[in-house]
Parts: C-alpha cells; sequence; structure tokens
C-alpha cells in the first residue's frame, strides 16, 4: 500500500474514504476498489498532478520521461534511449520535474559525475509504470484485467524500488551501534566490476562521514529484496564489491555485508550471518520496529 500512496495523508484517508485494506489477501481487492476504480477520486490524481505543472507544455514528452525512469531507465542517457530523443533534449523536461518534486537525482557514491533520477511520488511512480499501460483496459472499465496484466511489473519496477528507497531511509536513520558509525551518506551506487565485465549493483550504500586526508570509510554495502529469499549468493555479490572498492583505495576494514528482505533468509544465509560479525541480516520486524 506504501508503495502506491506513500506518506500522503489524503491518498490513504479523503482520497478512499479512509478505505484500507484488511490485511495482505485483501490488498488485491483495495487496488480494484481504489486506485484502479474510475469512481474514486486517487484514479486520477497522478494525470492532475502533472497538468498542474504550468511550465509542462508536452505532457506526452513528461509522461514519456517518468514512464523511462519507472521502467528503471534513471540515468540521463538511458531516459533519452528509452523515449528516442538526444540526452540535451530531456534536460529540461528533467529540471521541470524536479522544480517541481516530482522527481530528484541521487550521485552515484562509487562513480563520480553519474547520478540517477528516481520519482518522488509513488502514486505517480504507480501510474507509469502500471495505469497509464494499461488505459485502454481501465477506461473500458476492465481494472481486474488490467491488474492481472500488470501484476509482474508492478513487483518488479514499483514494489521493488520503492523497498530500496526504505531500506536507505532505515539506513539513514540507524544509530551508530548499526554500523560502527554513524552514516555520512547512504545511497545506490554501481561498483564496476571490469574483470567480470560487468558491474554490481549496491542497494543501500552507507558510507562514513568524510575525514580529511582520510580514505573514504564503507560502512556497508547492502542488497534489497522484497520478495525473494535471500541466500549466501547475494552476500558474495557484495563480497566482490568490497574487494573491488578496497582496490580503489576505499576503507572496507569494517564494511557491514547487508542483506534487507522482506521474504526472509535461508538457513545457509543465516548460518553465515552467524559465524561472521560482518554480515548483517534486516528482515521486516527491524525495519518497521
Amino acid at each position: 500500500m506504501h508503495s502506491i500512496v506513500g506518506g500522503t495523508p489524503a491518498y490513504r484517508r479523503e482520497f478512499v474514504a479512509s478505505d484500507v485494506p484488511s490485511g495482505p489477501d485483501d490488498f488485491d481487492s483495495w487496488v480494484l476498489r481504489t486506485v484502479l476504480n474510475s469512481q474514486v477520486p486517487l484514479f486520477r490524481e497522478a494525470r492532475y498532478l502533472l497538468a498542474e505543472e504550468t511550465e509542462i507544455r508536452d505532457p506526452a514528452l513528461y509522461h514519456a520521461t517518468l514512464g523511462a525512469i519507472a521502467a528503471g531507465r534513471n540515468t540521463r542517457g538511458g531516459i533519452a534511449d528509452h523515449i528516442g530523443r538526444k540526452s540535451p533534449d530531456i534536460g529540461h523536461p528533467l529540471s521541470v520535474l524536479e522544480d517541481a518534486q516530482l522527481i530528484a537525482h541521487e550521485a552515484d557514491p562509487f562513480r563520480k559525475g553519474r547520478s540517477a533520477h528516481y520519482i518522488s511520488e509513488p502514486l505517480i511512480a504507480f501510474y507509469e509504470a502500471v495505469m497509464r499501460r494499461e488505459w485502454t483496459r481501465l477506461e473500458r472499465g476492465d481494472p481486474a484485467g488490467a491488474w492481472r496484466n500488470a501484476q509482474a511489473t508492478f513487483f518488479s519496477q514499483v514494489v521493488g524500488p520503492h523497498f530500496e528507497s526504505l531500506c536507505r531511509e532505515w539506513a539513514l536513520d540507524a544509530g551508530d551501534g548499526t554500523f560502527s558509525d554513524w552514516p555520512g551518506l547512504v545511497a545506490a551506487g554501481v561498483v564496476p566490476d571490469t574483470a567480470n565485465r560487468t558491474q554490481i549493483q549496491v542497494d543501500v550504500a552507507v558510507l562514513g562521514p568524510e575525514a580529511p586526508g582520510e580514505p573514504q570509510r564503507v560502512l556497508s554495502l547492502g542488497e534489497a529484496k522484497w520478495g525473494k529469499i535471500m541466500t549466501p549468493g547475494h552476500t558474495r555479490r557484495l563480497r566482490r564489491a568490497r574487494d573491488l572498492l578496497a582496490v580503489k583505495g576505499y576503507d572496507t576494514s569494517t564494511t557491514r555485508l547487508t542483506g534487507y528482505s522482506g521474504a526472509g533468509f535461508d538457513d545457509d544465509l543465516r548460518a553465515e550471518a552467524r559465524q561472521d560479525d560482518l554480515v548483517q541480516l534486516v528482515g521486516l520486524d527491524t525495519l518497521c520496529a
């Protein structure tokens, strides 16, 4: 529910007549009777948010830009490629959307000059990833068909990224006992692995406060999975990222390898965490505490 309406009180109450799911089994029904119900104000709210911005002259371009970000194409070049434009052509739309606080960008802590854009308002991310693609079905009065068709997209492009952002918020607010020091920066990042010709995505990178003349400390490298049970394979990727960062001059002597999961951890990973103090598992019970 939070991945759709976020923390906006009006979207959770006034716009849906205080209708909330009674439990996990009621979630699909709640989606159909609220956000995908054309008789409920929440149905068109995302479109109104964009229409209210007076600087938007070409709605199709802005929707395409938001759609690209919702699809995971969050670098400027990736967005441009996705919508068939040149990179300089989308500079103004990105600025307008950022000024309107509909999107934001975050610098990559491991690649200077690189940044990623993300949608700030969950309802817009849901609209672009799910509703706009299924608009024909929704207008024909088939919300159940639209929702059924959008399930995989919802979990991969809405719930997954939203869970990752919540994990970063949790890490930023964590005390000094969680990562051996207070976080100075929390962000998502990419660690290039040139030897294997690949890149390692780090969902929750926690860096310590910068100290002049000292290497940047990496307090934690984390991977977040909403719907998958995590295994030792996930920590192996994080170990590889830690080793690569150490070669680059980062201080990884106390780097914790943190797994964030909404589905849980298998027995092998739990055993690994018991044997290695630098492996840390964070489940929903911890995140929601």
